[in-house]
């Protein structure tokens, strides 16, 4: 679940797969289309059509649409097709190019970039002289990033002091490399995924450690929070957990004072113990500080029978900033 929240919030639109030949909803399917309500633009795929009869397709459709009612996929094109023989492959081809708009992007602000995968790729065995620099995989929020650029990534390194407090240092490097697939940039610009060649230690890199974190000009990016102030909202059902016969979903229970909670914000998961609650408001103490904006939407999930399920919404309103050290460049 937490994969699919980290994914969603660098997506203009998403296909919401359906299988054909299992009834409607499934209650993965609920909770994945909760967790896109941030989303304007869905088209839903209603797959393994090539399995089951006409009739039955026909009334799954029509389950569909009663489950898509009254959510933010009401009025979505439902589209039937079949992955294994491509049947309609085209037409979700022409329904991406003409309900999908592209979003206006900004070219001209300080470059800004979400990192969702971070890799070494150096091979085990490798000289000293053939070492190279680790490299950050996202998309490009706004403004543009280019080869040779001094880059900073926050909040970079996490530690905690000689009296137990947690602080940051940011990590500073250039740019060496551009790719989009298999292509070679000279510059990137906001949409798409984009992997970013650095200077930076492989170590660092190593393993997905920089995902979740901004990367971006120096000095322009956002503050580091260690403690968050939200205004939320919870779902009324959980969702995701299967019920038994005619049994409902479980209500989700109102957020307690000292309970753990998973939150996504962008593409970074961390944990959060919830200091005081009054309300829609909730005072948040986080594990792991957070690079992001007063303003950002972020996902609340709750541990429920060993597995994180989503339980509602919120947005910041304010927090505890770390002290950023000055850059040394």
């Amino acid at each position: 679940m937490a994969t699919m929240l980290n994914g969603a919030t660098i997506m203009d639109g998403a296909l919401l797969l359906i299988a054909a030949n299992e009834s409607c909803p499934q209650p993965q399917t609920s909770e994945h289309l909760a967790a896109l309500a941030g989303l304007k633009h869905l088209i839903i795929l209603q797959n393994k059509i090539d399995v089951i009869q006409e009739s039955a397709a026909m009334n799954q459709h029509e389950a569909i649409q009663k489950f898509i009612q009254g959510t933010k996929a009401e009025g979505a094109p439902v589209v039937p097709i079949s992955a294994q023989f491509k049947y309609n492959i085209d037409v979700i081809c022409e329904y991406i190019v003409k309900k999908i708009p592209i979003p206006e992007r900004s070219f001209t602000s300080p470059p800004n970039m979400i990192v969702v995968r971070s890799f070494d790729v150096n091979k085990p065995g490798s000289e000293v002289d053939e070492i190279r620099g680790g490299v950050a995989g996202g998309t490009i929020l706004r403004g543009v990033l280019r080869v040779n650029q001094n880059i900073e990534v926050r909040p970079g390194m996490v530690m905690k002091d000689s009296s137990g407090k947690i602080k940051c240092c940011p990590i500073y490097s250039r740019i060496v490399s551009l790719y989009a697939e298999q292509n070679e940039l000279q510059f990137a610009v906001p949409g798409g995924l984009i992997g970013v060649g650095t200077t930076m230690d492989p170590t660092l890199t190593r393993a997905d450690r920089l995902t979740g974190q901004v990367l971006g000009e120096i000095g322009s990016l956002p503050d580091v929070f260690a403690e968050l102030e939200i205004n939320f909202f919870l779902l009324p059902r959980l969702l995701g957990v299967r019920s038994k016969g005619a049994e409902k979903a479980g209500k989700v229970a109102k957020l307690s004072k000292r309970e753990i909670l998973m939150l996504n914000i962008g593409s970074m998961s961390t944990g959060a113990r919830v200091v005081a609650v009054k309300g829609d408001l909730a005072k948040l103490e986080l594990t792991t500080p957070v690079c992001t904006s007063i303003g950002e939407k972020v996902a609340l999930s709750r541990r429920v029978d060993k597995h994180w399920r989503l339980i509602g919404w919120g947005q910041i309103q304010a927090g505890a900033t770390l002290e950023i050290p000055p850059c040394p460049l």
